[in-house]
């Protein structure tokens, strides 16, 4: 692999909400990019490509958006390609960004990413929509909606390890009290089990608090060697250096019965344990839930968020509702996860989302977020994870402060 070394030089969001109706999608891709600019300290004219991430076509009514944004954001006629996947589509974007600047094909990369899904779509049509993204021969016929197959294999998890509704209500406790000091989250909240277990029940065992938001929102990355940095960033020499250091990615079949069994059966997330293994080997880490400072996890239930801690190897299979009682993936807990709020607490403008993540590690490890919800960074690394489907694509992405 080239011995190339690519940084993240800086990011910005536009807020995350149920309905933004002081711009329209360009307005948030340009105000991201705008602050993620600043961050750099880099001017939008000297950087060579950039990767355009958003999930679907339908929710804003126009094809072949990417061109428009790169119009927007004064990119034009440098090369701008699209990724998608689904909810994975930030995070395989952001593995686009260190392919390219890794293999030569450009020194440095932007990366922006947003979603126009808020109340303008009415939910059952974006439901609809989302339902899209799985196997519409097969499993739209039998399910219909993700959150079906969600339920069903968090049933399983259940079954497996007796895993309890209340220890994932606490992924929902977590991830709205830690947006309560984001400001850019949407659903900022404090709550309790009680709250969680008491909100109406969606399908079973997911209420309404288990479940991420429909939103509105933008945000960007900015990556680069070392050597454009140094020629084009005024804040290379001012600011922690935070350089991405392993990057993997994971499949599985679209359709869940197709899985194989024991594992991952319908309880397990195999892509994660695929694309964790990739990025970690990268990475140089050995022992993931001692290396890390910090996890940004897809939590678009609040039970993905467990069983995926346990497939990205933070933790071993069926301990992760024990581990959350105990407060283990709290902030002052042992490895904080989703110190953003997450899907649940900052929202899930599909295409952006996987970028926020990175951005929340960027700022985390940086130590420049709120203090009430910094993590203590002690191995100056940390990581993220973005699926789409029920985990049929799946990137991880690790970054480490190495100033």
């Amino acid at each position: 692999m080239s011995d190339r070394r690519v940084f993240v030089l800086g990011g910005g969001i536009s807020k995350m909400a149920a309905e933004r109706p002081d711009g329209n999608i360009r307005d948030w891709v340009v105000e991201a990019v705008m602050e993620a600019v600043v961050d750099a300290g880099v001017e939008i004219a000297d950087i060579d490509h950039a990767t355009v991430s958003y999930f679907s076509d339908h929710f804003d009514k126009q094809l072949k958006q990417g061109a428009i944004f790169h119009d927007c954001v004064g990119m034009c006629p440098k090369p701008n390609v699209r990724v998608e996947g689904g909810g994975g589509t930030g995070g395989l974007a952001i593995r686009n960004a260190y392919a390219y600047i890794k293999s030569g094909l450009c020194d440095s990369m932007i990366v922006y990413g947003t979603e126009n899904m808020g109340r303008h779509v009415p939910s059952d049509v974006a439901q609809q929509f989302i339902a899209l993204a799985s196997d519409t021969d097969w499993e739209v016929q039998v399910a219909g909606f993700y959150i079906a197959y969600y339920a069903m294999m968090m049933r399983a998890h259940m079954d497996m390890y007796g895993t309890k509704e209340e220890q994932f209500a606490l992924v929902s406790v977590k991830n709205h009290r830690n947006a309560i000091y984001n400001e850019y989250a949407q659903s900022p909240m404090k709550i309790t089990v009680d709250d969680v277990m008491n909100s109406p029940l969606i399908t079973s065992p997911y209420k309404v608090l288990d479940n991420c938001l429909l939103s509105d929102g933008a945000s960007c990355l900015i990556f680069a060697t070392e050597e454009w940095a140094k020629a084009h960033s005024t804040s290379w020499h001012r600011k922690p250096r935070i350089e991405m250091v392993g990057t993997g990615c994971g499949t599985d079949y679209m359709r869940l019965a197709d899985r194989p069994y024991p594992y991952p059966g319908i309880a397990h997330f195999r892509s994660k344990r695929v694309a964790s293994e990739q990025a970690f080997k990268m990475a140089g880490i050995k022992n993931p839930a001692k290396e890390l400072d910090c996890f940004e996890v897809h939590d678009a239930y609040s039970g993905v968020e467990m069983v995926s801690c346990e497939d990205i190897g933070l933790c071993g299979l069926g301990q992760s509702g024990k581990l959350y009682e105990e407060g283990y993936f709290d902030l002052g807990g042992e490895l904080p996860v989703n110190t953003s709020g997450g899907l649940i607490g900052m929202g899930h403008p599909v295409g952006a989302t996987g970028v926020n993540q990175g951005i929340e590690v960027l700022k985390q490890l940086r130590q420049e977020v709120d203090p009430r919800r910094q993590a203590k960074i002690i191995n100056g690394q940390g990581g993220m994870d973005s699926h789409g489907g029920t985990g049929t694509f799946v990137a991880i992405n690790i970054f480490r402060r190495v100033d």
